[in-house]
């Protein structure tokens, strides 16, 4: 009965609350609720026709100065509007851009009008000039609205690029293309010139092709300002459909060209080893041992079959990565944590892959011996295919080499396979697509295959779905079975107390979405389904058994750009989840109200209203006649929780930049993992018996974020961040956990290629710190030089080999690296 009346509940409140649309045109303008002076975006006539780009006699130099006769007779984009804050009316300062080409290289040129010592530029690192004035473009090079190039650069030059896909709220910036670009400040502001080769781009020319182009210019001072050579409507959810047109781009040379990147990083590393033998009485203080000199060639190849389809290959790849991922919170964590793929021969094409299940998810190839990937686009078909070996499943420490579990397993490698194939229907931002992925090692195989698509109803709404189907041969836990005894050469062998099966599973999955997207109303209905035995081996996946659904709803105002507060936004989320057994296992009501205002300060507060259902099989086994369940006592709990939330992110100045958000939780549940070596667990059952089953309970959280930004100089920048996760119990009043961590960065630009950085990270639980200094000389992509050290301390932390605090300083490894790479680069 107590479910009924919850479902009762929550279907009554859905009527009521659905969360806000995805933000408004994408990333560009950014999708804040933002002022409108003017519901009208009429197309003028001359921006509504092709802008036909003439062909330079005389390649411009690329200094900065727009002196070069070539720009005389270059393309002109005038007139733009200002379409953040204000709603496509008069810009603060006006913008000229210029283009123009030649048969290898496309140009751009931008004059921006400003006061001189008012111009926001710093020696940005690449990728990093959103944060300075800055102008970019988008270029849709296949005119298909699905997908474009994001090049930005700040007064400097200094690039950014990245790609946006239509539906996507934000540009994925982790690709690098080679272009050259300058920039100088002058009295009437500063201007930047750009040469782009052709063969850096994936695109379709020839005579009466068009290219979708947009350019933008964004202040920092005038409320991150954005002005647009084509008007925006906040009528229409879509950013590459509002995008203008270039023709005339023909006789291009049609080159193949052939990149070859050797790299090669030579290593030393330093690990505290323990001193005595096992057992052995007494704090053993370990010892420090540096391993042999290590040097790790390896080679990757880019080959442009054609301007639209591209392989890739690699042989024994560097993989080393110079920025290591951020430390996170992980007491108390019930699911595996997300990391970003960093590496740069997954990233070429990725957003071909990516799917709503995250059905992909290339750093599940740890450490390919070697990898290849053909992807492009062929008409309205786009396709893309990774194989690789990965060595990293059978590639054990000396000490796992020897156990007998691990013998059948040394050595040997995982074969891995992604497919994906996605076709655009209709004129508009639509495609159906396949996908389809194999994962291969010894008693662990795992095959997907599946469907999606994407379509547009109305220039406000889209739909969206995929349903995939899994079939594995591998271990499964089964909690629902007694104790399971195997012998020691038996598949899924961990322990003598394992619960783990070797058995096929098969699995389903399935995602759906509904999103309209209008000026001042806004609203979404999605979710997605995993059965229990659903194995994506080469994807993330969070939790199985699980149906998720998600309402939103939002409003908005036209925002004032003149104002003390520009905009303003309610929303409403509400979050049910079921099992595939049809029990509840939570949901959540979210209301919040967002606060634009003046001098670049965003307000959001909320109150979180939710309900957590657990069952012990989602933790262990479940208590049958013949053995103990996973929890103590009840094998199920629940809680009714609710919090408040605020955050808070202010830029007062080009110096400086500031953000704190805190979440207070009330019936919150610890989950009795503990989180060692600080914090054993405090349960009823675990204060009466450390070795007791699980006894989760409620309690109050306290979550806080922090940061702090700094730039002194245009060359120097730093950061400050602190995150904190705490939890008390109410049953025994002691604190389950309280984790803290503080990240400081800091970057020296002596150049735009030439920089200095280090970063030092504490986490409070372990009283761990790491450290990295970093030199680098990164000239383009692909040609770089990094001279590295890394180190890895504990202060006042536990041994690893006694289980026991110790004082003071303790070393756990250090290494000091060098990896050096060259771009060869041949058209032919």
């Amino acid at each position: 009965m107590p479910e009924i009346k919850q479902i009762l509940f929550l279907v009554a409140l859905q009527g009521l609350l659905f969360l806000p649309a995805r933000a408004q045109s994408g990333a560009f303008p950014a999708p804040s609720p933002v002022a409108a002076q003017t519901r009208n975006a009429s197309i003028p006539p001359e921006k509504s026709q092709p802008v036909r780009v003439p062909r330079f006699d005389k390649a411009p130099v690329i200094d900065g100065k727009l002196d070069d006769e070539a720009w005389r007779q270059a393309a002109v984009f005038k007139d733009f509007l200002q379409t953040k804050p204000g709603d496509n009316i008069a810009p603060s300062r006006h913008t000229e851009a210029r283009a123009g080409y030649d048969s290898r290289t496309l140009y751009f040129a931008f004059r921006c009008f400003d006061e001189p010592d008012k111009i926001r530029a710093t020696v940005a690192k690449r990728d990093a000039v959103f944060s300075d004035d800055n102008v970019r473009i988008l270029l849709d090079t296949f005119n298909d609205q699905r997908r474009a190039y994001v090049l930005g650069w700040n007064p400097f030059g200094i690039q950014q690029d990245g790609i946006l896909s239509e539906g996507e709220d934000q540009a994925d910036y982790s690709i690098d293309i080679v272009m050259e670009s300058k920039g100088v400040i002058d009295n009437e502001g500063w201007t930047v010139e750009v040469a782009i080769p052709f063969k850096s781009l994936r695109y379709k020319a020839g005579k009466n092709q068009l290219w979708g182009i947009h350019i933008l210019r964004e202040f920092f001072r005038f409320d991150s300002e954005v002005n647009s050579w084509m008007p925006d409507s906040r009528e229409i959810a879509s950013t590459l459909s509002e995008a203008g047109h270039l023709t005339g781009l023909e006789g291009i040379s049609t080159e193949r060209t052939l990149e070859v990147i050797p790299s090669i990083t030579i290593s030393e590393t330093g690990n505290r080893v323990a001193t005595l033998p096992p057992g052995a009485p007494g704090l053993d203080p370990g010892r420090f041992v540096n391993e042999p000199l290590k040097f790790d060639p390896g080679v990757t190849l880019k080959y442009g079959i054609t301007p639209t389809v591209t392989l890739d290959f690699t042989v024994n790849p560097d993989f080393a990565q110079v920025e290591a991922d951020q430390t996170v919170i992980t007491a108390n964590q019930r699911f595996p944590i997300f990391f970003e793929e960093k590496r740069p021969f997954f990233l070429e094409g990725i957003e071909i892959f990516r799917t709503p299940l995250q059905a992909v998810h290339t750093r599940a190839i740890v450490d390919p011996d070697v990898a290849a990937k053909l992807s492009g686009k062929l008409g309205r078909n786009s396709f893309g295919l990774i194989v690789a070996s990965d060595n990293a499943p059978g590639n054990f420490s000396p000490d796992e080499r020897t156990r007998p579990a691990n013998l059948r397993f040394v050595d040997k490698n995982a074969y891995v396979a992604v497919l994906r194939v996605k076709r655009d229907i209709g004129n508009k931002d639509s495609h159906i697509g396949f996908l389809a992925t194999s994962y291969n090692f010894i008693e662990r195989h795992s095959q997907l295959a599946g469907l999606d698509g994407r379509f547009r109803i109305d220039p406000k709404t889209y739909a969206a779905f995929q349903v995939l189907g899994t079939t594995s041969r591998r271990c499964f836990f089964e909690p629902e079975k007694d104790l399971h005894r195997p012998a020691i050469n038996e598949p899924c062998f961990v322990n003598r107390n394992t619960r783990n099966y070797y058995r096929t599973g098969n699995g389903f999955g399935y995602s759906y979405e509904l999103d309209f997207t209008g000026r001042n109303v806004g609203w979404r209905l999605n979710g997605n389904g995993l059965t229990q035995d659903y194995r994506a081996e080469v994807g993330f996946t969070r939790r199985t058994n699980v149906n998720s659904h998600n309402a939103f709803i939002r409003f908005s105002n036209d925002p004032r750009p003149k104002a003390t507060l520009i905009s303003w936004r309610l929303t409403g989320a509400l979050r049910p989840a079921f099992d595939w057994q049809g029990h509840l296992l939570s949901w959540e009501a979210q209301p919040e109200i967002d606060l634009q205002l003046k001098h670049n300060i965003q307000i959001e507060g909320g109150l979180v209203f939710g309900y957590e259902r657990l069952f012990e099989r989602e933790f262990g086994p479940v208590r049958t006649a013949t053995q103990s369940g996973a929890f103590f006592g009840a094998p199920e709990r629940s809680t009714y929780y609710r919090a408040v939330t605020f955050d808070i992110e202010a830029s007062p100045s080009e110096k400086v930049s500031a953000e704190f958000s805190v979440q207070y939780d009330n019936n919150s549940f610890d989950f009795d993992f503990g989180a060692e070596p600080k914090y054993p667990r405090v349960s009823p059952a675990a204060l009466a018996d450390p070795d007791a089953p699980l006894d989760p309970g409620p309690g109050k959280g306290l979550n806080i974020e922090a940061g702090i930004s700094f730039q002194p100089t245009d060359a120097l920048s730093a950061s400050l961040n602190y995150e904190k996760s705490r939890l008390r119990r109410h049953d025994t009043g002691l604190l389950a956990f309280d984790e803290n961590i503080f990240s400081f960065r800091s970057t020296y630009q002596f150049s735009r290629f030439v920089f200095a950085r280090a970063r030092v990270d504490y986490e409070t639980i372990e009283s761990n710190a790491r450290a990295q200094l970093l030199f680098g000389y990164t000239p383009n992509p692909g040609t770089a030089f990094y001279i590295g050290y890394n180190d890895d301390l504990n202060y006042k932390g536990l041994n690893p080999f006694t289980d026991q605090f110790e004082p003071g300083f303790r070393r756990n490894r250090r290494t000091f690296f060098i990896k050096m790479s060259y771009l060869f680069r041949k058209s032919f």
